[in-house]
């Protein structure tokens, strides 16, 4: 897997990706992001630009086909993502996908590495997608992750000034979203010594600083926004787990935020694993598996895995995230059967549809 380069000053870009020796650069990025500071500096460059707004959250594959026409059309050599999530997965496929077949579905072809530079910039500190070498996207309501090593952004800006102007709920969110992946990273089934560093110093700069970044104070930012990174470069190796798999849903039927829903699953799943331990299917083994737990325990300064899962919650109080009355009863049965349960391979402990489903009514 190429090795990426990180840039923290969008100032250096013209020094270190030459981006002013491009021709025609795609800019993909939120609408609300073309009046920012970076697309200002940008257009002052000696370079012709265009930009792709027209996708939404969770990204259509007839989006991209979009996304892929504008850059085909002005012969652009350069892409740059500006955004959350979205923004950077939708420009991960326009890369991945302009040098296949255009007469065949992309999603059906294999996906080719190319040197198309793809520079990631992100605007939340939260989805670590600037790190990851897959992206979702959806085709006939059907979730697809494109997944493949060259899928990996060449570049990452790490601009902490985005992070000044970002709303109260989306800070919040978006910070439990990078949380919540450098722990499911840390005791996920596919973890590495490697995957492992990246998500402790993504739980420990976290947890260091969650306080002062919702406070609104802006001297902590740069840490957060290197926290996060870290949380993606975590789960680019070990990918994520169970809160993860029965977020979705949730978002989908409440408009709650990914990172809020994923918070709300988690600490019900941890307990779960912890009065389970034995059942573990990892197989490095129970004792184990009980070791990361202290090493969580660890991170979060308490002496008893319960008693690192009561402080998640005290933070969750502490910046005002509701963690319970998130569900409706009724929609128990559609949220047990909307799990992908590939998705729960990764979870050191099985749930069963029971176990999944009691966890939900935890969330009434």
């Amino acid at each position: 897997m190429r090795e990426q380069i990180f840039i923290n000053d969008y100032r250096e870009l013209n020094n270190q990706l030459k981006i002013g020796e491009s021709k025609s650069i795609l800019v993909v990025c939120d609408k609300f992001l073309l009046d920012s500071f970076f697309l200002d500096f940008l257009k002052k460059l000696n370079v012709s630009i265009h930009t792709f707004t027209d996708f939404k959250p969770n990204p259509k594959y007839e989006e991209v086909l979009e996304g892929i026409k504008i850059f085909k059309e002005n012969n652009c050599d350069l892409i740059i993502a500006v955004g959350g999530g979205s923004a950077i997965d939708v420009a991960k496929c326009i890369r991945s996908f302009s040098t296949l077949d255009e007469k065949k579905n992309y999603l059906q072809q294999k996906i080719m590495a190319n040197d198309i530079p793809l520079l990631a910039v992100p605007t939340t500190a939260g989805t670590g997608s600037e790190s990851t070498h897959f992206a979702v996207i959806y085709y006939d309501g059907v979730k697809y992750s494109v997944d493949d090593s060259s899928v990996l952004p060449n570049y990452v800006l790490l601009e902490a000034k985005f992070l000044e102007s970002l709303p109260l709920y989306q800070k919040k969110s978006t910070l439990l979203d990078a949380l919540c992946q450098g722990i499911e990273s840390y005791w996920s089934v596919n973890s590495t010594d490697e995957s492992k560093k990246y998500a402790k110093l993504a739980i420990s700069g976290i947890l260091k600083n969650y306080q002062r970044y919702i406070a609104g104070d802006n001297s902590v930012n740069d840490e957060i926004m290197k926290a996060a990174n870290y949380s993606g470069r975590a789960i680019n190796i070990s990918k994520t787990t169970a809160a993860h798999a029965m977020s979705y849903k949730i978002t989908s039927l409440y408009g709650i935020s990914h990172g809020h829903a994923v918070a709300v699953c988690l600490p019900h799943i941890w307990e779960y694993m912890i009065d389970h331990i034995n059942d573990t299917h990892d197989a490095r083994g129970a004792q184990y598996l009980d070791g990361v737990f202290n090493d969580l325990d660890a991170m979060f300064g308490t002496v008893s895995h319960r008693e690192t899962i009561a402080k998640l919650i005290d933070m969750y109080d502490d910046i005002d995230i509701p963690y319970t009355g998130v569900i409706n009863v009724d929609d128990l049965e559609v949220l047990t059967k909307s799990v992908n349960v590939d998705r729960l391979k990764n979870n050191p402990i099985s749930l069963d549809v029971e176990v999944i489903e009691n966890i939900y009514k935890k969330l009434i």
